[in-house]
């Protein structure tokens, strides 16, 4: 049977030792290989061949509840809430009476009906007001004694026995007589609880904000077209791939598409969190849930149903709250033990004070103060509120993590490698210099190539033509155009011969100085690539090409840099051109000429000296992305390097990268506050509660202050994981620098392996260095092919090949990529 994740919903559980329970149940189940079981969402995430009615059984048979997602309704946390404000209220009615006749007239004195004068009315009157709060409160009675009947004590049956035993004493003292009273302690008690999970259940709704806010930004219905062009209206559940569908301004995209006429301004910030709106027109893509400012449009659906960004994004987000970050295995191996524990410590406080020679109502009162006081909730929350309100945070920036792990890893990284294409730079060429002749001013020289350029299809040309149009260069007619395939293109404008290209063409058309070479060689030196245009045997100048730093890199890196964190560039590109774009971003260790296999070997070493975080966006960086520690993709990238990814930073934004780290860390901070305080709160309340402070400083705990505590305990763990939400992801200012991680030695760039033959490939066709990079990916791509080096200007390639490599494999590679090896020798 395949493997496979499935998600469920829990319902019963009250505490972090329901979940231990649950745990334990499902372990047992044959074919389960892990199980994560998470209080705050009552959800739970089963990898493994086993049969979902088989962990159902499982989990019901411990006494709680499961079912697939999906198949029945989850309970709003809000319905939740008001549920318990509507028992709350019922209770109070009760409690305030109760307590007047307890506290009011029997300590202070309040005035009474006389039917209600003496010791036995006043305790019948308390019996029957503290039975009615105990019936109103069933809930814990039921859940706590079926809980201890199976062996798995928990948080409900510690406030069942403590309220029982404060019942039943009071109860035998109204009939034999003699003794104090303790019925209010044990209405206060199933009161102050309710209370409490009031506020825990309006806090733990208040985490899942972000979520739901996502949830609701889901599109209802989509306006279709039928074969006539009709239009009719569905549910956006209902459309399918291929569908036709109608977008006006205003109206919500229902599904992932296609434009197929007209234009529309797109406001994407629910998926990217950008607030501009983005233009689109015929032929780009949409994804559901973004909303149309403007325009008119007919689309064609592509991905329907769970298949959508939008989907997967939910998806994500929910996952990553279902599973549990590894911080957390303390807490789950003490949740395991704790029930029992204190069950065991209140039973030895009562006993010994009743050896003490302390009468059974006081050694009672300790006993059932213990019971109360003790939270295993606080030590259960502590880690998944974090985690949920993390997880929310992240989303609202753009900034997913698809497990607990990951958003844990993301604050415990030390180290950060970085792609250098579509990372780094923005992964197209634009315009960097431009270098007119002597006699030839900048706008001619852009009038020229805007002319020759605009008829190509060529990834530089697109370059230079946008160049041209951003300043408003006229359009000259070019006649005669002809693509020299490699080198160029060539074209009549205003009646002259004129043509663009590599040095190699220009040659065939103007005059090449020295200097005009020297300038070649000083731009791809620089990691350039140089554009010749002539007219009638004229150079009239240079265009240089690059791949450029994005805007925000060189911030990034230093932002990165002052968090403590070692930046380290791995890329395939030579040593030159690796160089300077690493200079540019202020990176210093630099590991160029990388074959996939060698990012991933170097990401090994790294891993060795450090927690390593890898960026990246191409397919030759998913294996890298998965050797990682931490493997961070970028949102624009593939899909394949997207999928292999712990954290998609979905803007596509260098800026989200330090804000992950920066969100990671704060909650990993917030995790160890939440487990000191649930450790803190248990470590000093029991013994308080236990009375043993009593012979020291008379400090003495009624059971009704330790229901208090208890109920606070919680309310105060889940208010200090909602303070997450406060603060800027993007503030540098507060960020703590630690020790940056040092190499433990010179690492040398990695390679596929050591192999004894190196040749040298003349290549027709190059002409740019993306042709460089077609050719360089498509010997990458052999097994046994290490490239050292790959050069449009010399027009060859050097490799190194194992013997099994054959010349008519490495001309089969080169051809497929589009171009042509013309002489193959060995050195």
């Amino acid at each position: 049977m395949e493997e496979k994740t499935t998600q469920y919903r829990v319902t019963g559980m009250s505490c972090a030792a329901c979940v231990s329970h649950v745990e334990k149940a499902v372990k047992a189940v044959k074919g389960v290989e892990s199980v994560a079981v998470n209080l705050l969402t009552g959800s739970m995430q089963v990898a493994g061949t086993a049969s979902e009615k088989a962990v159902c059984d499982a989990v019901k048979k411990a006494g709680y509840g499961a079912f697939p997602k999906g198949e029945e309704a989850d309970v709003p946390m809000e319905e939740e809430a008001s549920r318990l404000g509507k028992r709350l209220l019922i209770s109070l009615c009760f409690l305030i009476p109760l307590m007047y006749l307890s506290m009011g007239h029997m300590m202070w004195s309040f005035p009474l009906p006389d039917f209600l004068e003496g010791h036995t009315a006043n305790g019948l009157a308390q019996l029957l007001l503290s039975a009615i709060l105990l019936c109103i409160n069933k809930k814990f009675f039921i859940n706590g004694t079926a809980g201890l009947f199976r062996g798995a004590p928990n948080m409900d049956t510690l406030v069942a026995l403590g309220a029982s035993a404060a019942f039943i004493y009071s109860t035998a003292v109204l009939i034999l007589g003699g003794g104090h009273y303790y019925f209010e302690s044990a209405g206060m008690i199933v009161t102050l609880i309710t209370f409490g999970k009031l506020l825990e259940a309006r806090s733990k709704g208040k985490t899942t904000d972000a979520l739901k806010q996502l949830m609701d930004l889901a599109p209802k219905t989509a306006v279709l077209l039928d074969s006539e062009g009709k239009e009719y209206t569905v549910e956006a559940s209902k459309v399918q791939v291929g569908d036709r569908f109608v977008i006006r301004s205003g109206d919500r995209i229902p599904t992932d598409g296609e434009i197929l006429e007209g234009t529309l301004s797109v406001d994407e910030s629910a998926l990217t969190g950008e607030s501009l709106p983005v233009d689109k027109e015929a032929g780009q893509a949409l994804s559901a849930a973004t909303v149309c400012k403007s325009g008119y449009a007919v689309c064609v659906a592509t991905r329907v149903g769970e298949d959508t960004t939008f989907s997967q994004i939910i998806r994500m987000v929910s996952d990553a709250s279902a599973t549990k970050a590894p911080i957390a295995k303390l807490a789950d191996k003490v949740s395991g033990i704790f029930v029992p524990a204190v069950l065991a410590i209140a039973v030895v406080t009562a006993a010994v004070w009743l050896l003490a020679g302390k009468e059974i109502g006081f050694a009672l009162a300790r006993g059932i103060s213990v019971l109360v006081i003790s939270c295993p909730c606080a030590l259960g929350l502590a880690t998944p509120v974090a985690i949920m309100v993390g997880n929310g945070k992240g989303a609202k920036n753009g900034i997913l993590f698809k497990t607990a792990s990951a958003l844990e890893g993301a604050g415990r990284v030390e180290i950060v490698a970085l792609d250098k294409t579509g990372t780094l730079t923005k992964g197209t060429p634009a315009v960097t210099e431009v270098l007119p002749a002597e006699g030839i001013t900048e706008e001619e020289l852009l009038e020229l190539a805007y002319a020759l350029e605009a008829k190509s299809e060529h990834p530089l040309a697109k370059a230079v033509v946008i160049y041209a149009e951003e300043r408003d260069i006229p359009l000259v007619d070019a006649k005669e155009f002809k693509v020299h395939p490699g080198n160029g293109v060539s074209a009549m404008v205003k009646d002259a011969v004129c043509a663009a290209g590599n040095v190699g063409m220009m040659r065939d058309y103007a005059v090449l100085t020295e200097e005009d070479l020297r300038t070649a060689d000083r731009l791809s030196a620089e990691g350039k690539t140089p554009l010749f245009f002539g007219c009638d045997g004229d150079l009239w100048g240079i265009i240089a090409l690059a791949d450029v730093l994005k805007e925000d890199a060189k911030e990034v890196v230093n932002q990165l840099v002052g968090m403590g964190i070692r930046v380290v560039m791995l890329t395939g590109d030579n040593q030159k051109t690796a160089e300077v774009i690493a200079k540019q971003a202020g990176i210093t260790e630099v590991h160029p000429g990388l074959l996939p296999g060698g990012k991933e070997e170097m990401l090994r070493t790294l891993s060795r000296e450090g927690r390593t975080a890898m960026v990246g966006d191409g397919i030759n960086d998913a294996p890298a992305l998965t050797r990682a520690d931490l493997g961070v993709a970028i949102g624009a990238g593939t899909d394949i390097a997207v999928e292999a990814a712990d954290v998609v930073l979905v803007r596509s934004r260098m800026a989200d990268l330090p804000a992950a780290i920066r969100l990671g860390r704060r909650v990993l901070k917030n995790i160890r506050e939440n487990l000191f305080w649930a450790f803190f709160y248990n470590a000093v309340g029991i013994p308080l509660a236990a009375g043993a402070w009593i012979p020291l400083f008379g400090w003495e705990m009624e059971p009704m202050f330790g229901a208090a505590a208890m109920s606070l305990s919680s309310f105060c763990v889940v208010t200090n994981a909602l303070r997450l939400n406060f603060g800027s992801l993007y503030d540098p200012g507060r960020d703590k620098k630690r020790k940056i991680k040092k190499p433990s030695q010179k690492a040398s760039p990695c390679c596929e392996a050591a192999v004894p033959a190196e040749k040298t490939l003349t290549i027709k066709g190059m002409m740019c260095g993306h042709c460089e990079a077609r050719v360089r990916t498509a010997l990458e791509g052999m097994q046994g092919v290490e490239v050292l080096e790959v050069s449009n200007l010399k027009g060859i390639a050097r490799v190194k090949v194992s013997p099994a490599v054959t010349d008519g494999a490495l001309k089969t590679a080169v051809e497929k990529a589009g171009y042509e090896i013309t002489e193959i020798r060995s050195l």
